[in-house]
Formats: C-alpha cells, sequence, structure tokens
C-alpha cells in the first residue's frame, strides 16, 4: 500500500522523538559509577534515579496523554521534546545527587509523555496494512536511543565526563523543527476532536477489565526490558572490569539485536497476529540466558547479547501497535502510554533491586540478571493469549462512531 509524504514524516518523526528520549534516558546508565564515585554514594543509590525516572513515567503519560487528546498530538508531541531536552541538560549542572535525583523524576514526567503521544499520533496516520511494520519501527527507537548512547559514550566519554553526557542529551530539542515544518496532525484527532467525548475516568471505569490486562502486561514487559538492559553496562564494568571502548562494542551489538528483533517480529504480527508473535518473542528469551549472563569472553557475551535482546524487542515491537488498537478511541493518546507508562511505575525497582541482589551475592550480577528477565518472559508467554485483540481495526471509522452526544 502506497504512502503519502506526509505519512512518512509522521513516522520518522515519532521514531526520532522515542529513540532520540530513550537516548537522553540511557546516558544516565553509563555513568553511574562515576556519578557514585564523584558523590562519594553506592551505585545502588544512584541507580534510584533510574527508579524515580520509571516512578513519574505514568504520571507524564497522564499529563501530556490528556494534552494530546485534548489540544491534538501534534502540538503536545513538540513541547514534550522540548521538555525532557532541557531537563537532560540541567541534569549535567547538578551539584550533588539530590539535585540529580529531582532532575531526572522531572525528566521521568517528559519522557512518560512522548511514547504515547508519538505512537498515537503515528498508528492514526498510516495505512492498517503497515501498521505491524511500522510498530517495529517505533519500538526499535529504544534500542536506537540506547545505541545512540553507547557510540557517544565510547567516542566522548574520555573527553567530556558524566556532566558533558548530559549536555550532548540536550541535542534532541532540534527535532521540534522538524516537526513543526513536515508532521500533519493525526486525521483521527481531528474526527474526535469535533465531538463531544466520555470523560477518562468515566472511559477507564467502562474498560476496567481491559485497564488491568494492560497494566498487568505492561509491568512484566517493562521488567522484561529494564531487568535485561538498565544495568548491563555495570554488569560489563563492575563483573567483567571491561574498558569503556569494550562497553561501547557489547552494547552496539545488543542494541543491532533489539533492532532487528523488534522489525521482525513486528512485521511478522501482521502475518500471525499480534499476541502470537508476542508469545513467541518472549519465550524465544529463554534458551539465550545462560549465553546472555554467563559467557565470559568479549565474543561470547556480545553473542548473547545479541541474541538476548532479538527476543526482549522481538516481543516489544508489537506494543505500540498492540496498545493502540486496543484503546478505547476516546482517549488514544492517554491509554497506551498511561498502561505502558503505570506498568513502568510498578517496574521502577528494578534497577535498586538488581543491584542489591548483585550486591547481595558478592557482586554477582549475572544472578540478579537470569532471575528477573527469564521469570517475566515465562509470565508474558502465560497471559498474552488471553487478551483482546483488534488487528487491523480502522481507527478514524471507530472515533467516527463515538456518540456525539456521550457524557
Amino acid at each position: 500500500m502506497s504512502w503519502t509524504r506526509e505519512q512518512v514524516h509522521v513516522t520518522f518523526a515519532a521514531y526520532l522523538g522515542w529513540t532520540l528520549d530513550a537516548f537522553d534516558f540511557f546516558l544516565l546508565v553509563f555513568v553511574l559509577k562515576d556519578i557514585a564515585n564523584e558523590f562519594s554514594v553506592g551505585v545502588p543509590a544512584v541507580a534510584f534515579a533510574i527508579t524515580l525516572t520509571l516512578f513519574m513515567r505514568p504520571l507524564g503519560a497522564l499529563i501530556f496523554g490528556r494534552l494530546a487528546d485534548r489540544f491534538g498530538r501534534r502540538p503536545t508531541l513538540m513541547v514534550n521534546i522540548i521538555a525532557y531536552s532541557v531537563i537532560e541538560l540541567l541534569s549535567g549542572f547538578s551539584p550533588n545527587l539530590m539535585t540529580l535525583l529531582i532532575l531526572r523524576a522531572l525528566f521521568g514526567l517528559a519522557m512518560g509523555g512522548e511514547w504515547g503521544v508519538g505512537s498515537a499520533l503515528t498508528m492514526e496516520s498510516i495505512p492498517p496494512r503497515s501498521r505491524g511494520l511500522v510498530s517495529g519501527i517505533l519500538q526499535a527507537g529504544y534500542p536506537s536511543g540506547y545505541l545512540l548512547a553507547s557510540i557517544v559514550f565510547g567516542l566522548f566519554y574520555t573527553h567530556i565526563g558524566w556532566r558533558g553526557m548530559f549536555f550532548v542529551g540536550v541535542a534532541p530539542a532540534l527535532l521540534v523543527l522538524y516537526v513543526r515544518s513536515h508532521v500533519p496532525e493525526s486525521p483521527t484527532w481531528k474526527v474526535i476532536e469535533k465531538r463531544q467525548r466520555v470523560g477518562l475516568l468515566t472511559t477507564l471505569k467502562h474498560n476496567w477489565k481491559l485497564s488491568v490486562f494492560a497494566i498487568v502486561l505492561m509491568t512484566c514487559f517493562n521488567f522484561f526490558s529494564h531487568g535485561s538492559q538498565d544495568l548491563y553496562p555495570t554488569f560489563l564494568r563492575e563483573q567483567h572490569h571491561f574498558d569503556p571502548h569494550t562497553v561501547t562494542f557489547i552494547t552496539i551489538i545488543l542494541n543491532i539485536g533489539a533492532i532487528v528483533g523488534g522489525l521482525t517480529f513486528g512485521r511478522l504480527s501482521e502475518r500471525i497476529g499480534r499476541r502470537r508473535a508476542i508469545f513467541i518473542a518472549a519465550l524465544l528469551a529463554l534458551p539465550f540466558l545462560y549465553l546472555w549472563a554467563f559467557s565470559t569472553t568479549v565474543a561470547m557475551l556480545a553473542l548473547g547479547a545479541f541474541l538476548m535482546q532479538i527476543a526482549v524487542q522481538g516481543a516489544w515491537g508489537v506494543i505500540p501497535v498492540y496498545l493502540n488498537e486496543i484503546s478505547p478511541d476516546e482517549i488514544r493518546a492517554t491509554f497506551p502510554g498511561l498502561v505502558y507508562q503505570t506498568g513502568n511505575l510498578l517496574a521502577s525497582v528494578n534497577a535498586v533491586w538488581q543491584a542489591k541482589i548483585a550486591v547481595a551475592n558478592g557482586g554477582n550480577y549475572s544472578i540478579a540478571l537470569v532471575v528477573v528477565a527469564g521469570s517475566v518472559a515465562v509470565v508474558i508467554a502465560a497471559i498474552i493469549l488471553f487478551g483482546p485483540e483488534r488487528r487491523g481495526i480502522d481507527m478514524t471509522k471507530s472515533a467516527a462512531e463515538i456518540p456525539a452526544t456521550a457524557h
């Protein structure tokens, strides 16, 4: 099916928005040890910044999602991008750990809004038969951001230090210029804008079973991704004592696998269904656990990380389209992001939890990584088949059917 130029611009902008958001998030995970040394605290104390970021993301999804449902996806996305970029810059000026923690909490607000707004704008704008592939592209923004952060770490860290890493993070603000000049508003939102709609709480109440299912699912998904990624650079530096260039090499390979997985399973979901694609990808992680976490050479660790992230981000590659398709039409900019980020909230203990498990086992991060990632892979596969599926729904037509007199 042919695409218009505007649809290409929308997809590209949403992909870049999530890529650069993830880039700003992952810059922190490479310098946990350095910040801990400067502020004379342990790594778990600094890792609490990750917890705070994840903790605040549901509130960000709610705030920016409601703004996007009321005022439009496009202007909200621009405000969102500026917010997370400026806060990233300010993080580099932190004089102490408390200031950094506050700024990372505020960063969580901005980060929490981008995914839901960007995915709604895209899924409502593109041809339905392209959603599976585009879902993989959008979710590939997350490992793409991780990949970009690892490249910046490898090239510039020794020259600019941990503060300079955050200063680089202001660059995404330039994306706003592209969105303003090339990205149109969602056609579905234009239909919804003219109709009186049911409020958020009423809509969630009418769809409470769907909401509970989605939150549980996304909690498991966030343990799956954060449990396999956030402390992996620390695992490589602390447990294997690799230098920054080796860490960069492995994380680049890891994220290439993640991008391949997201694109492959996103596209596959268009043929075999969203739930079945997620089921297969989640279980695919199990045979890779040992190679990923217990290998001792650079080559084997890189291979294990590559294969593991094909599975993890393969499952994630289906999530943007899956959540947008099952979302109530009235709150599509709010619902996917809200349930996703609420899952993040419930999984926000992961970084500190894994760090403490590692410390309790004599600095063995391998055990912490396998316990979390292996467990949630099984749970995801067990519950996804019980969820709904609305593959290929016409979002604009469905939005037009919302009763105009609803209160």
